[in-house]
């Protein structure tokens, strides 16, 4: 049986109405760049997430840099964390301004230059890079770093050796035990911290502690967003206050949240919405530049 035209046309319009809803306006996208690695001696991938309107604006975008657990890759916080629809979420909202992220992959390197040059090629390769190819602000003020549990380690070690680098820091669930690391940790397994053996003192010789009084020095605070699920695997809600504890002494900016749940993905999903909001107001806004080529 033919339909009518009538018929036909508004058919066309329910299926163009449908597509409409199921691509949302102002959605972002995740995108890759792969480069080649002098400090680990190998080709390097790191996800993006772009802001809706990323292409055809002159402006540079804050950056945060965002960094998986353990044994994660550059797509965890995209297929795991669903960081895409929470980032869409935020900017639409106006509860933070278009921004661009970055995920590397750091496989189990725990950020530090042990297993791999990780710190190195993050520090001196991955924000270089970044700044050159992707329109985003290059100073302190447009730079946020954040992760979850190994990746909460490296974002604290991050911000207290270089606080010159980041407006502000996000850890969620940070695996970030003192003195030592718990038993079930998989920081004693991977062979970063002593091998083939864990070994305390190289534990020790990297964690915050170590990084405490330098920081201080400084006199750069980066302000810090800490969580941690009240029941996490690692008992790391007890890691979290002690640390924003150390932060509160010594008059540093912080913010605590202790909510329901284990060390898994249901915490971090539903949390990084809460974190990135902190974290963004201390950085600076999408202001006009020349395009990064």
């Amino acid at each position: 049986m033919m339909r009518s035209p009538l018929r036909a046309t508004l058919a066309a319009a329910c299926a163009f109405l449908c597509l409409a809803v199921a691509l949302p306006a102002g959605a972002g996208i995740v995108v890759a760049r792969e480069f080649k690695s002098a400090a680990l001696e190998r080709n390097w991938s790191y996800a993006v997430y772009l802001p809706d309107g990323y292409e055809s604006s002159n402006l540079r975008y804050p950056v945060l840099y965002l960094l998986h657990g353990n044994g994660g890759n550059l797509y965890s916080w995209v297929n795991d964390g669903h960081i895409q629809q929470t980032a869409d979420a935020l900017i639409a909202h106006g509860d933070i301004a278009h921004c661009v992220i970055v995920m590397p992959d750091a496989g189990t390197t725990w950020f530090v230059d042990r297993k791999e040059k990780m710190e190195t090629a993050f520090i001196g390769e991955l924000i270089p890079d970044v700044e050159k190819n992707w329109k985003v602000l290059d100073s302190r003020p447009g730079r946020l770093v954040a992760g979850l549990s190994m990746g909460g380690y490296g974002a604290l070690r991050f911000s207290l050796k270089y606080p010159e680098l980041f407006a502000a820091a996000a850890l969620l669930s940070p695996a970030i035990y003192n003195p030592e690391p718990p038993e079930n940790s998989s920081a004693r397994r991977v062979g970063v911290f002593g091998s083939p053996d864990y070994d305390a003192t190289v534990w020790k010789a990297n964690n915050y502690p170590a990084l405490w009084d330098a920081y201080l020095a400084k006199k750069q605070p980066v302000p810090m967003y800490i969580n941690s699920g009240d029941d996490d695997d690692f008992y790391i809600e007890a890691e979290a206050t002690q640390f924003y504890s150390l932060l509160r002494k010594n008059k540093q900016p912080a913010e605590l949240r202790i909510v329901n749940g284990a060390h898994v993905w249901a915490v971090w999903e539903s949390t990084i919405g809460d974190a990135m909001k902190y974290v963004f107001r201390f950085a600076a806004r999408p202001s006009a530049g020349v395009r990064a080529p």
